[in-house]
């Protein structure tokens, strides 16, 4: 199903990694929403390609690169912060260093999925973490 915004334009574009270390995924939340846990990316600058995205995303948040990524999931939804149709691309990748949250982030966990205590964007919720776990990389 493609969501499309009243204009008929495309859902915003946003590139995301799933980092997953040691059965955990890496889950960071932004300033102007603290409480709500994202997958670390952003939206593509013009003529950038999701790739680019994904590695200036990881640099600019993280401080780190990402390392043999892999197309996990093309996910639609709605985007918390901005309340539009978003098409979120997710690449699962190592990286290559330790991240340290930085730009407009607030805070970063590291998460099996099933806490009771985080707000999972719902396209994580929903789409990230089942996929994950049905590929055995997050525990069930």
């Amino acid at each position: 199903m493609t969501y499309m915004t009243d204009e008929g334009e495309e859902p915003m574009a946003v590139v995301a990694a799933a980092i997953v270390q040691r059965g955990r995924l890496l889950v960071v939340s932004k300033k102007a929403a603290p409480e709500v846990f994202y997958l670390p990316g952003g939206k593509p600058d013009p003529g950038e390609s999701r790739l680019e995205t994904l590695a200036r995303e990881l640099d600019e948040e993280l401080g780190v690169a990402p390392l043999e990524p892999r197309l996990l999931a093309e996910v639609e939804g709605v985007a918390v912060l901005e309340k539009v149709p978003m098409r979120l691309t997710v690449f699962e990748a190592r990286i290559d260093g330790v991240p340290r949250p930085a730009a407009e982030l607030a805070h970063m966990r590291w998460i099996g999925g099933g806490e009771s205590d985080i707000r999972l964007a719902g396209a994580i919720r929903n789409h990230v973490v089942p996929l994950l776990r049905t590929g055995g990389v997050l525990a069930a």
